[in-house]
């Protein structure tokens, strides 16, 4: 009668406990195609103000739960995410179309040229203008040939790494795999370091402050035109992060870092960063 009751109870703890995890998983999913509407939702009004409110109605979830939620599964608050989503779409507009940049400035939201430019500027590396430029001054070549030469020098010249790792691909990669130690969750803006892989693989990352920073991996296709690498399609991107923050301390933090790349997904912060430009000023 014992062992009967003892299965009995174990049964009942087994069920209990899968039947949580599956709502646990049902609730995960649920938020994510929250997060997905809105994101979907915004990039077809970025030109209009986009509050927390707005989004938090779409996801058909309270304010405070909403934001919790996207931070969560984005790695940003919502706002940072579609400031992010803004500029991505202004590079699109620089490089694809004549529009002025003012014209561009007010069709991505922004009210201010001047708070525009300062924001570009800041998170792409460089201004509005150079970057449109950047696409009349490069060629896949010269691109390739600063890949070529940026490995060969990091090879070389690294006595001491701060950060050391590995980058793990399902399927080969074939084009540069670039490595960032940036200051947010997000691949914007100059790095503090970084290194260039051909192929997955082992990677170190020179002598950097100490601090703390977000180790991520993007791997991009090779592209048949210039605008493939300033502009690299989302849907042939790989992409990757270290779960947790990585702190530096007396000049080395505790690895190794191993990173798994994985298909780009909506709720993936856009790719800022113009990979050419990087190299040409790091090897500077």
């Amino acid at each position: 009668m014992r062992q009967t009751e003892a299965l009995r109870s174990e049964l009942i703890e087994e069920f209990d406990g899968g039947s949580s995890l599956a709502c646990r998983e049902e609730t995960v999913a649920s938020h994510r195609r929250a997060v997905e509407r809105v994101i979907t939702d915004a990039r077809e009004r970025l030109c209009e103000p986009i509050s927390l409110h707005d989004m938090s109605r779409v996801a058909y979830l309270s304010a405070f739960h909403f934001n919790r939620v996207f931070h969560q599964i984005t790695g940003l608050p919502p706002a940072k995410f579609i400031s992010a989503m803004r500029l991505d779409e202004a590079k699109r507009l620089l490089l694809n179309t004549n529009r002025s940049i003012t014209d561009i400035c007010f069709e991505v939201g922004y009210n201010s040229l001047s708070t525009f430019t300062r924001r570009f500027n800041q998170r792409v590396g460089l201004g509005p203008r150079e970057f449109r430029y950047l696409a009349e001054r490069i060629t896949p070549a010269s691109v390739e040939s600063l890949c070529a030469h940026y490995t060969e020098l990091t090879e070389r010249a690294l006595p001491h790494a701060s950060v050391e790792g590995f980058v793990d691909s399902p399927k080969p990669a074939c084009g540069p795999i670039f490595v960032g130690l940036f200051l947010a969750h997000i691949p914007q803006s100059r790095p503090v370091g970084g290194a260039l892989l051909t192929s997955p693989g082992a990677f170190r990352i020179g002598s950097v402050p100490d601090g703390t920073y977000y180790l991520l991996a993007a791997a991009l296709p090779r592209p048949a035109d210039t605008l493939g690498y300033l502009l690299p399609d989302s849907a042939n991107l790989s992409v990757g992060a270290w779960n947790g923050p990585v702190i530096v301390r007396q000049g080395k933090a505790l690895g190794p870092f191993n990173i798994s790349l994985r298909p780009m997904t909506l709720t993936d912060p856009p790719l800022l960063i113009s990979l050419p430009f990087l190299l040409a000023d790091t090897l500077k």
